[in-house]
């Protein structure tokens, strides 16, 4: 679902080129980056300082900053975006309008009407459904059919701004936060671009406070298993910290990191091995098929070689 006018937006894009100042961080900025850089004027790159990364913890530049240098792209690493040198080089900029994603940081209200159009945020749900630092996250573990992208004007308050532009998609029963992350990325630099073709005509839709929804940021205590939850809701939870920070079963020798798993039917005390090949595990409702886990310090198996390493047992807690 898109709303909008994408095929007003291709005429218009070709005629009229916005000076901008980006904001974002990580990789999934990065498309956008690439689409306005491509159809527009990008006349600074905003992103996050470099910081320690790595075993060996060295220093590097977030991926933002790594895209815009390669593109020879004007690029500004704040530490303070209130005081130093960042405000004034912001208006030295001389950008129509600001384009925020992923940013990681809070824009002061100052900062928010630099550009003389303002800025617009490109957020990773159908807001206001989503609004917070793990929306992907928050889709996935609440069991979502859909999610989607959306541009909305920026106000001081976090993502309450009225919504410019969504563009929605279904979420697959096997989707995981990594997927649904590099779908959802590619929509959003999509989304930007008919936003700012299409930027004389969009009018702003008020977001229904009544339907607002909040999804805090992803700590590792969030990837943490209990056998005694439904296997959906493990299910749900699994695909939702994978990649990042992985989903950790309790078993006798230890955490168990499960890379991939279905559920299934069954029925025993929570925990119990219900079959070992393949590796089936009872859930506080029905039963959880360990298709891919992983070991502390080892390499990924299938749940039946790990079974048959870990020696388990049809009948005992795993």
């Amino acid at each position: 679902m898109l709303h909008g006018n994408p095929g007003g937006a291709r005429r218009t894009r070709l005629a009229v080129t916005v000076r901008i100042a980006f904001f974002g961080t990580p990789d999934f900025a990065v498309p956008t980056l690439d689409a306005l850089a491509e159809a527009h004027d990008v006349a600074l790159v905003v992103t996050r300082p470099d910081r320690p990364a790595g075993r060996g913890q060295r220093m590097a530049s977030p991926p933002v900053a790594v895209r815009a240098r390669e593109r020879g792209l004007d690029v500004a690493q704040p530490r303070a975006l209130r005081e130093g040198p960042f405000p004034e080089r912001l208006r030295q900029a001389g950008a129509e309008l600001g384009v925020v994603i992923a940013y990681g940081r809070i824009l002061p209200s100052d900062l928010l009407v630099t550009p003389r159009r303002g800025c617009i945020n490109v957020h990773a749900s159908l807001l206001p459904r989503w609004r917070g630092a793990a929306p992907i996250q928050a889709a996935l573990l609440a069991g979502d059919p859909e999610t989607g992208v959306c541009t909305q004007r920026m106000e001081e308050t976090l993502d309450t701004g009225g919504v410019l532009v969504r563009i929605a998609t279904p979420i697959a029963p096997d989707e995981t936060a990594g997927t649904l992350h590099d779908r959802l990325a590619v929509l959003a630099a999509r989304c930007a671009l008919v936003t700012l073709a299409d930027w004389d005509r969009l009018v702003p839709a008020p977001q229904d406070e009544r339907l607002a929804t909040w999804a805090p940021k992803v700590g590792k205590e969030d990837g943490a298993l209990r056998w005694d939850r439904p296997s959906l809701e493990l299910d749900r939870r699994i695909r939702a910290m994978t990649p990042w920070p992985g989903a950790d079963a309790p078993t006798r020798s230890g955490p168990l990191r499960v890379r991939t798993a279905h559920p299934t039917a069954g029925s025993a005390a929570p925990g119990t091995v219900l079959s070992v090949d393949p590796l089936v595990v009872a859930a506080g409702a029905g039963a959880l098929h360990l298709v891919e886990v992983q070991s502390p310090g080892r390499r990924p198996v299938s749940g039946a070689e790990h079974a048959r390493g870990a020696r388990l047992t049809v009948g005992a807690p795993i």
